[in-house]
């Protein structure tokens, strides 16, 4: 047995496979069922939004850039504008109506991506209830989405110097009914997988990853508190009165597949907490946006009744609005870790460059850290733990 001579396969996993969410290619070396090696292959999904927001004014990047992690497509906008108002100056000038609204938005952008990926997640391991149950509840979050700004995905509700418009009619009254329905509905989730003994045979020491590599690797978010760690961006670097808020940071010790999964479940009940905490700082009427003329439009009583108001409305949405020389970078506490957004500005209305930092990238580049001396059966566990999206890896 000693001479036996052995080979290893080479297998392709993706790009067209459907747990591999999205278009990523990993090209597998086995020996057996046993992962030798791990070499993920992106690109397939490439879309220029970066390079694309250099031919946009300011505010049209908005729509660009929440379709990169289209299942965080919230926390995409609210970084870019965070860093543009940064060099305008407007971050320390934010009403704090506005800054709950965003918080409220940011949250249930959150939960939004959280369902998704814990429908998915479970109907890849062979949970296939958890789907539809997941799907149920953000459907409700889709028909708030639509209550703000038309759309269901892509609202592009937050805008530099505020948002799009005042908060419509019965929309906190929708988001209250929601909240008050949520934790029972994550207790029907943990009840369906929590402690099903397939789910933690699945699970439970597959797909470890220490602290220390996540901080090598970039990998921040749920991954890396699922290790052990403590990093939160609300915490560290508060936005957006994130810093009055009352709301854990969740994490766990094991770094696998299954505290992963429990991290995640924890940060969708401390979401509904941080919402409802906001809701209850909207007052029923009030300011969408901040007072500064540069950025936002007058109302649109003035501009039929005034003409300055009427040129300023034209110019903003003809010419658009200049943004002072330099550079910026904000991150925010996106569903899958630091979201952060950096800017540069040449003095015109249009950036000169703009470039999302992407935690699902660096969830790619680990990859092998995870699965390499694991089973193949268990490489779409670790996928789906690691919660990754191709549309903000390709961008």
């Amino acid at each position: 047995m000693a001479d036996l001579r052995t080979e290893t396969m080479t297998v392709n996993m993706g790009p067209q496979h459907p747990s591999t969410h999205g278009v990523l290619r990993l090209v597998l070396e086995l020996d057996g069922e046993t992962v030798v090696s791990v070499s993920p292959t992106v690109g397939y999904l490439h879309t220029g939004i970066e390079k694309t927001c250099e031919q946009k004014k300011w505010q049209q990047v908005i729509p660009l850039v929440e379709r990169m992690d289209y299942l965080g497509a919230q926390s995409n906008s609210l970084a870019f504008c965070l860093s543009v108002e940064k060099m305008l100056g407007l971050d320390e000038k934010m009403p704090a109506r506005v800054n709950a609204i965003r918080v409220l938005i940011a949250e249930l952008q959150r939960l939004s991506s959280h369902l998704v990926w814990f429908g998915t997640h479970a109907m890849e391991i062979g949970a296939i209830t958890g789907l539809l149950h997941a799907l149920r509840e953000r459907e409700i979050i889709m028909n708030l989405n639509e209550m703000l700004g038309g759309f269901r995905f892509f609202p592009s509700y937050i805008r530099v110097g505020g948002l799009k418009e005042d908060i419509p009619r019965g929309y906190k009254e929708a988001v209250r009914a929601f909240l008050d329905r949520m934790p029972g509905k994550i207790d029907e989730y943990e009840t369906l997988i929590t402690k099903n003994p397939i789910w933690m045979d699945r699970t439970r020491g597959v797909g470890v990853v220490s602290y220390e590599d996540c901080c090598k690797w970039g990998l921040f978010g749920p991954i890396a508190r699922a290790a052990g760690g403590d990093y939160d961006v609300r915490r560290a670097f508060p936005y957006c009165d994130y810093d009055t808020y009352e709301f854990d940071v969740i994490g766990a010790s094991n770094g696998d597949v299954y505290d992963r999964y429990l991290t995640r479940m924890a940060e969708m009940r401390e979401s509904v907490k941080i919402c409802s905490q906001a809701l209850e700082r909207i007052d029923p009427v009030g300011v969408w946006a901040c007072d500064d003329k540069r950025v936002v439009p007058p109302p649109k009583d003035q501009v039929y009744t005034e003409m300055e108001a009427l040129i300023q409305h034209f110019l903003i949405y003809s010419q658009g609005f200049k943004v002072p020389a330099g550079d910026a970078y904000v991150p925010v506490e996106g569903p899958r870790g630091e979201h952060g957004c950096y800017v540069v500005s040449d003095g015109t209305n249009r950036p000169w460059r703009v470039h999302m930092r992407a935690p699902a990238l660096f969830a790619c580049q680990a990859l092998h850290k995870c699965v390499v001396g694991g089973m193949i059966a268990d490489v779409i566990a670790v996928i789906g733990s690691l919660d990754v999206v191709m549309g903000d890896v390709d961008r």
